[in-house]
């Protein structure tokens, strides 16, 4: 629970990072040039943290994805960044892969000598 949590707090912080990106303006404005480095800088920090307990690929996966489909709505609610249904199928998709990902694999299951060996319950 505790690698979700910097995990959720990974993605807040790319977000941030990135919004600070776009306003910027290059990096020719101060303030949101710092919430740049801040932003990303607390987002690597926490993902690292957070593959302490969550698995690389998993952890990857949620982290870009969550954060790309959020700022992509920030930049369609913020900016007027165009919306279209390949948008909006896009999103979808990439909301459906993080599902399927997050699922459990229950042919992936193997018996342990804990349960001597027997495959474990459910």
């Amino acid at each position: 629970m505790r690698g979700y949590f910097a995990l959720s707090i990974a993605i807040m912080s790319e977000i941030f990072g990135t919004t600070m990106l776009k306003l910027s303006d290059g990096f020719s404005t101060v303030l949101p040039s710092i919430g740049v480095v801040l932003g990303m800088g607390l987002a690597f920090y926490c993902l690292s943290i957070s593959l302490r307990t969550i698995p690389l690929s998993l952890a990857y996966a949620i982290w870009s994805g969550v954060g790309t489909a959020l700022t992509a709505l920030i930049g369609i609610l913020l900016w007027n960044d165009p919306f279209n249904l390949l948008t909006g199928i896009s999103l979808l998709i990439i909301i459906g892969g993080l599902v399927l990902l997050n699922s459990p694999d229950k042919t992936s299951r193997e018996s342990t000598p804990e349960a001597g060996g027997k495959e474990l319950p459910e």
